[in-house]
């Protein structure tokens, strides 16, 4: 084996020999890092200062629109078409008195004048008889013997009298209701409405009872609404006789946007639960629908009838209590809460009311007590805690439902702006 090969071999072992030495070496001369005591600093949660005010109960509900009063135009007299408003197509507007179309008046107007020349006739015929019978009641008196019978009635033409005083009568009828014929050629509309359908046009001839529009009122419309029986407790349902307003609520054609609202109220409750859904339904009271006497803000369609919508029932004030986000409600009516000491409390709570998004909450908890919020699993009192900043309730003014409102989160156009 020569030199060169040798070296091959050997330096390669000594290298690894020498690295081996080395690694224990260092080894041997390590020292082990000091041991600290493990700081539990508790789990990472989002608690809510809890504060106590007044607060508006909202119920939501949805409907279809609906009109007041609908009704069918019948003319009540035979003829030809010879007015016809220009409006009286679907969707034109009518005030209360306006002709709507008018038939042919001359042939009532001639049997009114037959009528009123009858009449005339009847009353000189009764003037006659009653002239004949004081004639005759004289000659009797003139006549008479002192134990004489007392005479028939037709010597004192008491008969004939009666006759023509009923012809008189019947004459004065004929007159009226030739009169009545002739007014109602002109046919008018009852009341402010909105034309559903027509079937009319100029020179046509129509028939006493034959259907040839639908009006529908266009001042006030309506919406039954059902609604839970358990939520008639939170608002005011008025009596139909009462002639007062129940629980105002504010409506809003579905997918419209909070921008386009109409300010209605509780009118009644109709005389049955649904057989269905086992709901009391409301009958929602709208004035102005299609916006004819109140201004009409940009964008802002009718309230039509067949709409759906949805709306917000303004109910009872609750005086004094806590509003929560509804995730900080616990099994068992509880909450959870950070106490001064930085541990879970497990409380029980008394709530008022569910709503979608919020609990309300009569009593279990005071001001300045810290709700937990985040959800923990394994939770048990005496569990430390960590707070972290939370943006908690947001007060906030829908403007347009126009009165307070409790939002979780602030998603509302006036806050996240």
């Amino acid at each position: 084996m020569n030199r060169s090969k040798a070296l091959k071999i050997i330096l390669p072992i000594l290298i690894l020999a020498l690295a081996v030495v080395g690694m224990r070496f260092l080894i041997s001369r390590r020292q082990a890092p000091p041991r600290l005591p493990e700081e539990n600093r508790g789990a990472l949660v989002e608690p809510l200062v809890v504060t106590k005010g007044d607060y508006r109960v909202e119920v939501a509900a949805t409907g279809t629109v609906q009109a007041s009063q609908e009704i069918t135009v019948s003319p009540q007299v035979s003829g030809l078409v010879t007015f016809l408003d220009p409006r009286l197509r679907g969707g034109g507007f009518f005030k209360a008195g306006e002709k709507l179309f008018e038939i042919e008046p001359a042939d009532y107007r001639l049997a009114l004048e037959k009528a009123r020349a009858n009449l005339a006739k009847t009353e000189l015929d009764l003037s006659s008889v009653e002239s004949r019978a004081r004639v005759a009641r004289r000659e009797w008196e003139m006549l008479k013997k002192v134990d004489s019978e007392p005479p028939s009635p037709l010597v004192l033409y008491e008969p004939q009298l009666k006759e023509a005083q009923a012809n008189l009568a019947s004459s004065r009828a004929a007159v009226s209701q030739a009169e009545l014929d002739l007014s109602r050629t002109a046919v008018t509309a009852p009341f402010d409405c909105v034309v559903l359908s027509e079937n009319l046009g100029p020179g046509q001839y129509v028939r006493a009872g034959t259907s040839v529009a639908v009006l529908a009122d266009s001042a006030i419309a309506e919406i039954v609404v059902p609604v839970p029986l358990a939520e008639l407790a939170w608002l005011s349902v008025p009596r139909s006789d009462s002639g007062r307003k129940g629980s105002p609520a504010v409506v809003r054609l579905s997918g419209s946007g909070a921008g386009v609202a109409w300010q209605g109220f509780i009118d009644r409750a109709l005389a049955e639960v649904d057989p269905q859904g086992r709901m009391a339904r409301l009958v929602v009271r709208i004035e102005d629908p299609y916006l004819l006497q109140h201004p009409r803000h940009p964008g802002q369609p009718d309230l039509a009838i067949g709409s759906f919508v949805e709306m917000v029932f303004r109910g009872k004030l609750l005086k004094q209590v806590v509003v929560l986000p509804r995730q900080a409600l616990r099994d068992n009516n509880t909450v959870w809460l950070m106490g001064d000491d930085q541990l879970l409390q497990i409380r029980p709570v008394d709530p008022l009311r569910l709503e979608n998004k919020t609990v309300v909450l009569g009593s279990g908890l005071n001001p300045g007590d810290r709700v937990i919020l985040t959800n923990l699993s394994g939770a048990a009192a005496g569990m430390k805690l960590r707070p972290v900043t939370g943006e908690g309730f947001t007060p906030c003014r829908d403007p347009s439902a126009g009165w307070p409102k409790t939002m979780w989160p602030p998603t509302c156009s006036c806050c996240s702006s």
